[in-house]
């Protein structure tokens, strides 16, 4: 539950700009789970799991059902955003400081 819901055009602006724009739909190459994913930097990846994206993904699913779900990055999904960086298909750098 969110402790905070904007409800001023400018902060939903912001919100959104935070959030999701420029994001970048990138399938991982081996389940083929759909991720958002921004790169305002060669060290600054900001991913957008979906639900269901969590949900077809072996490596989540491997990790929940032994308890140790934790917070790391599935890395089939890590080598296919690179591999979608290499590409050009997600392009790398902020614009207007999003």
């Amino acid at each position: 539950m969110p402790s905070f819901v904007p409800t001023s055009e400018e902060t939903l602006e912001d919100q959104r700009l935070y959030t999701s724009a420029r994001l970048v739909e990138v399938a991982c190459l081996d389940c083929l789970a759909r991720v958002g994913v921004k790169k305002n930097s060669d060290h600054h990846t900001s991913i957008q799991w979906s639900s269901s994206a969590v949900e077809q993904c072996p490596e989540f699913q491997r990790r929940s059902s032994s308890g140790r779900a934790g917070h790391r990055a599935c890395p089939r999904m890590t080598a296919s955003i690179e591999a979608a960086v290499e590409d050009g298909t997600v392009p790398v750098g902020a614009e207007d400081g999003y």
